[in-house]
């Protein structure tokens, strides 16, 4: 299971990592603990319904593994206080889970478990040290030495979206000021672009188009087809994201100096167009003399990673 702040992401995973099957519903996060473990059954109910269709039945299914934002205790199977998961705070969730269907049940940071995917069973497979990143409605970031999840003394390290590139930034939902999330996530993308459009009434851009209008109603994905389009406005917006990632993945460099670093999540395919620009831009962000050597690539699983980072846990 992949939770995330606008929807659940639920499949049936295979040993070799393949997803045999997935479903999506919304996730209610705004509405008390209760209505978000609804959402999280429903999830499950729905899957359940294609295993019994599937070789082996329900009785093949070996356990649960469910990908959230943190903070959360991946020991204890408990989500502390995710900005994008406000129904839960201090919420035993991977007790309830296992407690309704009697199947062992892990839990972890969402960023850190489809890291381990892509590990195990895709872009970073092969090698040693993966740092990897997703982007969407939020930014996370995990880490895997030698095949582990690196969670450091409390289960609470990666937390790489909430490093601060700019500490007189817009705040971030976390409480700090300018952390990487705030500036080059999902929603930062569409308000940089929403901005860029009121500051400029007159100018001519695709995204009001597709937007019927509506300046509130540009999204992120609506930056991303006006720029394959050839919108200069859209492409400006793409331009200073690709920045901002550059810096902050330049720390990530001289901090950590992975073999390979990896960038998926929802928002990802807009950005894949300019991952050699990223990483030209790289080395110039970093004192790390061999920085260039380290390939980005685009996640394997793309927006599924989430699916099979649960797979990756049990």
């Amino acid at each position: 299971m992949d939770i995330g702040g606008t929807k659940i992401a639920a499949g049936l995973v295979g040993l070799d990592g393949k997803i045999e099957h997935q479903i999506r519903v919304p996730m209610i996060c705004n509405e008390g603990s209760a209505t978000g473990m609804a959402a999280v059954v429903s999830a499950i109910d729905l899957v359940s319904e294609k295993v019994k269709g599937a070789n082996g039945g329900v009785a093949s299914v070996r356990g649960i593994g469910i990908c959230s934002p943190g903070p959360l205790d991946p020991n204890t199977g408990v989500i502390i206080n995710p900005p994008n998961l406000p129904c839960w705070r201090n919420f035993p969730l991977a007790a309830q889970v296992a407690e309704i269907y009697n199947l062992p049940v892990k839990l972890d940071n969402d960023a850190n478990a489809a890291a381990l995917a892509e590990a195990l069973w895709g872009a970073g497979r092969g090698y040693r040290n993966v740092f990897y990143v997703t982007i969407g409605t939020g930014i996370g970031t995990g880490i895997v030495f030698d095949g582990r999840i690196y969670h450091g003394r409390t289960g609470a390290a990666g937390e790489g979206g909430h490093v601060t590139i700019d500490y007189r930034g817009p705040r971030c939902g976390c409480g700090k000021r300018g952390c990487i999330e705030v500036l080059a996530s999902g929603p930062a993308i569409a308000k940089r672009a929403q901005n860029k459009l009121r500051e400029n009434p007159g100018v001519h851009s695709a995204m009001l188009y597709l937007a019927g209008e509506n300046i509130d109603a540009v999204s992120s994905e609506i930056v991303g087809r006006a720029c394959e389009g050839g919108d200069a406005v859209a492409r400006e917006v793409l331009r200073e994201t690709v920045e901002l990632l550059a810096v902050w993945l330049g720390n990530m460099v001289d901090l950590l100096e992975p073999d390979v670093m990896i960038i998926g999540g929802g928002v990802a395919s807009i950005l894949k167009p300019f991952l050699e620009e990223i990483r030209e831009r790289i080395p110039a962000c970093c004192v790390n003399l061999r920085g260039h050597e380290i390939p980005l690539l685009p996640s394997f699983y793309e927006a599924n990673s989430g699916i099979a980072g649960g797979a990756a846990l049990v």
